[in-house]
């Protein structure tokens, strides 16, 4: 049965996100899963395979958790959503309040565009500015035109639609700085990522220099003066804000997000992913002044149309976020997503040393954000590699289209994965002596921001 076809017959690309399009697999991937439990997936063939995609990073604890699902089925028992603001929702909205220091007001969405979206508009209302600063570094944080306009994907985008939007180097605050000094008291907010693979750290430090053995940064967190709180202090100084997208780094850099761990406060930041461990929440949070923009008892205050979603309150997501934090609280999940993560790095840097692909294969980022390079023969990142260790990783049973670690992942899965790993790249290093395209069984991985199909 032909599940890639019909999946495209009708769905536009196949799939509901474009990281789960065809284009962004090998041809011996699955292409459609039937369910999840820990750290595994099945297809409908029964094939298991252990999974380092984890949903998009929205899975922490492990598919199919039971006290999760369990707090998610007593919401739904109870009406699921309702005509006025639920319990859940009032409990989940103090429980993000009570975590996260930087926070005073939420407003709960179902996916992170609207919620990063959200905060670019209370950015402007709030500051009467319409410019946005983001940087090149970082590759998504909408699906509206504002973002998606700066990308190589314009068709049916409005072209002035992200004429606002500026591009900086994550990092260099010069270069941040010469955005602002562009567009003098024009600049409403500045939104990054605390961190990826890349971090924030001065131009003089390395990660060597500040990383201890494993994989955390030296005392916690990164140096005191990092470039996040640079960046904030140059916001305040010119009358921006500072908004950071934790969907990502979120419940995963610490249970109070990365801005918690490099000892920042934003004035707006944005959640998702791993929030409720699969089931959809996403949030813009911050500080009262800001957010209350969107509020509604402030008499003869002009009104701004924040965000308004029928299912933003969905009690079921809401239980399974309020049950999500108490299993975080509960069994130190950050501790063991960095510590997991740091042993990772050494099985596959052992495997690629067995396979002798050292030199071709490489890991990047600190623990909890690692990423795989494959490196063709001239030493340059190659597609085609990376397809060819993916497609060899799922013909042993590993889904690793990224690295995205869960609480589930443990001794045995590290196992299973340096093994796995160490054949794959075998078979890698006998492709850069005979050539990848005698390797691979269909195209190569494409980028999804590309202009043609």
């Amino acid at each position: 049965m032909n599940y890639q076809d019909r999946l495209t017959k009708v769905i536009p690309g196949g799939a509901h996100t474009y990281s789960r399009g065809a284009d962004q697999y090998p041809s011996n991937a699955p292409a459609i899963l039937e369910r999840g439990r820990g750290a595994y997936v099945w297809d409908t063939d029964g094939r298991r395979f252990l999974d380092y995609g984890m949903a998009l990073r929205a899975v922490t604890l492990g598919y199919a958790h039971p006290e999760v699902n369990t707090a998610a089925w007593r919401q739904i028992e109870r009406g699921n959503n309702l005509t006025r603001p639920s319990m859940i929702e009032l409990e989940a909205a103090e429980l993000l309040v009570d975590l996260i220091p930087s926070i005073d007001m939420v407003k709960f969405a179902k996916n992170g565009s609207n919620a990063t979206t959200a905060a670019v508009k209370i950015a402007r209302a709030y500051t009467g500015r319409q410019y946005l600063c983001i940087p090149r570094q970082q590759p998504f944080f909408s699906f509206d035109d504002w973002f998606i306009g700066v990308t190589p994907m314009k068709r049916g985008v409005v072209p002035s639609a992200a004429e606002t939007t500026l591009l900086f180097d994550y990092g260099d605050l010069a270069s941040l700085q010469a955005c602002f000094d562009a567009h003098p008291g024009e600049i409403a907010a500045v939104m990054m990522e605390p961190a990826t693979t890349l971090v924030p750290f001065s131009p003089s430090q390395t990660v060597a220099d500040t990383l201890d053995s494993y994989g955390h940064f030296a005392g916690g967190r990164a140096v005191d003066d990092n470039f996040l709180i640079a960046a904030h202090r140059l916001c305040r100084q010119l009358g921006a804000l500072l908004v950071l997208d934790e969907m990502i780094t979120g419940f995963r850099w610490h249970v109070a997000g990365a801005q918690t761990y490099f000892g920042v406060q934003p004035d707006l930041c944005t959640f998702g992913k791993g929030m409720a461990n699969g089931f959809s929440v996403a949030a813009v949070a911050g500080r009262r002044e800001v957010m209350e923009v969107g509020a509604i008892d402030r008499e003869g205050s002009e009104r701004t149309f924040l965000l308004s979603t029928t299912h933003g309150g969905e009690m079921s997501a809401l239980g399974a976020f309020v049950q999500t934090v108490n299993e975080y609280r509960g069994s130190n999940v950050c501790a063991h997503l960095w510590d997991y993560g740091a042993r990772l790095r050494t099985a596959l840097s052992a495997a690629a040393a067995s396979a002798g692909m050292s030199q071709h294969f490489a890991l990047e980022g600190p623990a909890i954000c690692l990423n795989y390079i494959l490196r063709d023969t001239s030493g340059q990142p190659s597609l085609p590699m990376r397809t060819l260790f993916v497609q060899e990783m799922i013909r042993r049973g590993v889904l690793m289209p990224w690295i995205a670690v869960s609480f589930a992942h443990g001794d045995a899965e590290l196992e299973l994965t340096e093994w796995c790993a160490a054949e794959a790249l075998a078979v890698c290093r006998q492709a850069l002596q005979d050539g990848v395209e005698r390797h691979l069984e269909g195209p190569p991985i494409r980028p999804v921001f590309r202009r043609f199909n």
